[in-house]
């Protein structure tokens, strides 16, 4: 277990917990005062009323919920959405709707899922050769179905 401090920013805010034992996420749940609508093909800024502090050699990956995305259409629009280890600013989520009806959001709606990932930072070296693969520079479908 990793430790990550967390902070509400209103005594209301509920904290994320796992749902089971084996989940790898924790519920986000909406801190609103008054229910959002969400347009069809429109996204909108939802926030949790919660703060983070962890260990500089994680992220917290910010994820849909699949029961979300299976039965309304509702996805995070920058999945994963990264919160890094320096920021300390309210956790937000931005909600895509891609279905075809509006989507309400009411305060405590479970609205995506945390994960705590390990970061590996890597160091580049510039050179003006890399080595050879069987692939090569082949791309975007080229491996086949």
């Amino acid at each position: 277990m990793v430790k990550v401090l967390i902070k509400r920013l209103d005594p209301a805010v509920k904290l994320p917990i796992y749902k089971t034992s084996g989940a790898s996420g924790m519920d986000l749940m909406a801190f609103i005062k008054k229910p959002i609508n969400i347009k069809p093909k429109t996204s909108s800024l939802i926030p949790t009323g919660l703060t983070v502090a962890f260990s500089k050699n994680y992220e917290i990956q910010i994820r849909p919920r699949s029961g979300l995305a299976a039965k309304n259409n509702i996805s995070v629009l920058n999945t994963p959405g990264t919160i890094d280890s320096d920021y300390r600013g309210e956790i937000k989520v931005i909600i895509y709707n891609h279905g075809n009806n509006d989507f309400t959001i009411n305060n405590g709606d479970r609205i995506a899922q945390m994960i705590l990932s390990p970061v590996v930072k890597m160091e580049l070296e510039e050179t003006s050769n890399l080595p050879e693969t069987i692939r090569g520079e082949g791309g975007f479908g080229s491996t086949g179905k």
